[in-house]
């Protein structure tokens, strides 16, 4: 190995740690899935250097894979949170709010 592969792959191994340190204090559920998403992208980087190295083509399906799990992962947690929040609700001292009784107000056209 190169120096600059070694050099490479312990910065890799540093994100990895910070990563994993992120995920296990993390104090909330999204702090977590940044720091799943994040390792993800480490082993993404790694398989990709490590292709790129080694000239090994088959590595490439496990990349693809690895990267489509933490899309649709991340994408997964942040609807299932978003379903979390509570509705905003109307304020009927706003200009253009309406509640239920409400009509819509009429064009005027010349």
């Amino acid at each position: 190995m190169t120096v600059v592969s070694v050099l490479v792959f312990a910065m890799l191994g540093t994100g990895v740690l910070f990563a994993l340190v992120r995920l296990a204090l993390g104090p909330s559920l999204l702090d977590r899935v940044v720091a799943t998403d994040a390792l993800l992208v480490i082993i993404s980087a790694g398989l990709a250097v490590y292709a790129a190295l080694t000239r090994d083509r088959t590595v490439v399906p496990v990349l693809v894979v690895v990267a489509l799990l933490g899309f649709v992962g991340t994408i997964s947690v942040a609807r299932y949170v978003g379903g979390m929040l509570p509705e905003p609700a109307d304020d009927p001292g706003t200009p253009g709010a309406t509640t239920a009784g409400d009509a819509p107000a009429e064009e005027v056209r010349p």
